[in-house]
C-alpha cells in the first residue's frame, strides 16, 4: 500500500493525541498521579528539553516520549516533570533507559520526575517496572509505573461505555493488533469504532483528532482502503453530520503531512551528497526508513558529519524496524 512504512510509524499520532489530551491520558491511565496535580494550571511541553536528554541517554525504540512541566495540588511553586513513554516493543535495557532518563531529567533540571510508561507490546508477561543494582556499600531501586494495554482486552465492557478519549485510542489499538492477519475485520473494526464518536455526540474537533488517530493505526490494504472511504462518506451523509466531509478533510492534511516528510528525505539526500559525496544504496534505504522526527534529529546532527562513516553509524544508532502490517 502506498506510503505503507510512513503510516506504519505510529510516533505522529501517539504524540499528537497526548498533546492534544494530556491531562485525560494521565486521568484514564494513571488515576494516581493525576491526583496529585492540579489541572487548573495550565501544563507546559518540553520537547525542546527532552530532545537534548534524548540524544545524550541511551537509544532505544519508542513511539512518544513527553516531558511535561505540571503544578501539584499543594499549590508550593515547585514542579513535576512526567515522562509519558509508549513502547511497542519489548526491550531488554528498556528499565534501564527508563532510569538513564529520569537521572538526566534530575541531572538536568533539578527536579525529582514521575516516570510512567505505556506498554502497547504483545508480549503479556513484559512488565518492567524497575531497575536495581546492589553492591556492599551501594544499591539502588529505581521503580517506575506502568499500564499493559492488552490488560484492556478484558474490559472491553468499560473501554466502550468510557467517554475519556484514551477509550477509544486503546480499542483502536487493541483491534489493529488482533487484525494483523484479517485486514477486512479491522476495515469492519475501524468503520465501528470512528461511527462511535460520533454517536456519543462529540465535537467535531475530538472527532477529527480521534479520527486521525484511528486512520493512522488502522492501516488496510488499498482496495480494502477505497472500500472504507466509500462506505464512511455514505454514513456520513446518511447521519447528517458531515463535518464538511471529516474523512476527505482529514486524508487532505495527512497527504500534506506526507508530501512534507518525502521532501524532507530529498532535503536530506541533497544535503548529504553535497558534504559527503555518493550515499551507499544501503544508506539511502535507510534513510527512507526514517520518521519525520528522526529526519529532523539528522538535519541537525549531518552538520557534524566528516565521513560515510559517521552517517552510517548515526543509522546503526538510531534506525527504528517498523511494525508489520498486512500487504
Amino acid at each position: 500500500m502506498t506510503n505503507e512504512k510512513e503510516r506504519a510509524d505510529n510516533d505522529s499520532p501517539w504524540k499528537e493525541i497526548l498533546e492534544a489530551y494530556f491531562p485525560r491520558a494521565i486521568e484514564f491511565f494513571f488515576p494516581q498521579t493525576f491526583a496529585l496535580i492540579n489541572w487548573e494550571r495550565p501544563h507546559e511541553f518540553l520537547d525542546k528539553e527532552f530532545q537534548q536528554i534524548d540524544r545524550d541517554a541511551e537509544q532505544g525504540r519508542r513511539y512518544a516520549d513527553k516531558l511535561v512541566k505540571v503544578w501539584l495540588m499543594d499549590g508550593e511553586e515547585t514542579w513535576l516533570l512526567i515522562h509519558v513513554e509508549v513502547q511497542a516493543k519489548s526491550e531488554e535495557i528498556f528499565a534501564e533507559r527508563m532510569f538513564t532518563y529520569n537521572l538526566r531529567i534530575f541531572d538536568k533540571f533539578h527536579k525529582p520526575a514521575i516516570s510512567l510508561a505505556i506498554l502497547c507490546d504483545p508480549t503479556r508477561d513484559w512488565r518492567p517496572t524497575q531497575y536495581s543494582y546492589n553492591y556492599p556499600n551501594t544499591r539502588l531501586n529505581f521503580e517506575f509505573g506502568i499500564v499493559k494495554l492488552l490488560d484492556y482486552e478484558h474490559k472491553w465492557a468499560e473501554l466502550e461505555a468510557s467517554e475519556n478519549p484514551f477509550a477509544t485510542v486503546v480499542m483502536a489499538h487493541l483491534k489493529t493488533q488482533q487484525t494483523t492477519k484479517t485486514p477486512q475485520d479491522r476495515k469492519t473494526w475501524k468503520f465501528s469504532l470512528i461511527r462511535r464518536l460520533y454517536e456519543l455526540g462529540w465535537q467535531e474537533l475530538d472527532i477529527r483528532n480521534l479520527y486521525r488517530f484511528i486512520d493512522w493505526v488502522m492501516i488496510l490494504p488499498k482496495a480494502l482502503e477505497a472500500e472504507f472511504w466509500q462506505e464512511f462518506k455514505q454514513f456520513e451523509q446518511e447521519s447528517r453530520m458531515t463535518y464538511i466531509t471529516t474523512g476527505e478533510r482529514i486524508g487532505y492534511e495527512r497527504g500534506k503531512e506526507e508530501g512534507k516528510h518525502q521532501q524532507g528525505k530529498t532535503l536530506i539526500f541533497k544535503q548529504l551528497q553535497k558534504r559527503l559525496g555518493e550515499i551507499p544504496q544501503q544508506a539511502r534505504s535507510d534513510i527512507q526508513d526514517l520518521s519525520l522526527h528522526q529526519l529532523d534529529a539528522l538535519a541537525e546532527e549531518l552538520l557534524d558529519f566528516t565521513s560515510i562513516a559517521d552517517l552510517l553509524n548515526w543509522l546503526s544508532a538510531n534506525l527504528t524496524i517498523n511494525i508489520q502490517n498486512p500487504e
